[in-house]
């Protein structure tokens, strides 16, 4: 059974952001979405953008190293699905 999910410091986001081509739909007609949580989308900006180490990272959110290696994993796997196979991406904090 896992663990309930811990808090993590990240910038405030006051709605959901969504990014994706237009008029692009699936067959049955509704958007094709992948969800990009606030906390990959941190840890991303942190590490790839601003060259911050795993372990600055850490620091910063609140988390451990390993919990950033594993958000820096699940949210460019998500990106690159979505660029690759033209699906929206929603960033969104994901509350327990």
């Amino acid at each position: 059974m896992p663990r309930e999910k811990s808090e993590k410091d990240c910038r405030c986001l006051d709605t959901e952001i969504c990014y994706t081509q237009v008029n692009k739909k699936d067959t049955d007609g509704e958007r094709v979405v992948n969800i990009l949580e606030l906390a990959e989308f941190e840890a991303m900006r942190l590490c790839d953008m601003e060259g911050k180490s795993q372990i600055e990272a850490g620091k910063i959110m609140n988390i451990s190293r390993g919990t950033i290696q594993r958000l820096l994993d699940s949210g460019r796997k998500k990106l690159v699905d979505a660029l690759l196979n033209g699906k929206c991406i929603k960033i969104k904090k994901v509350i327990n």
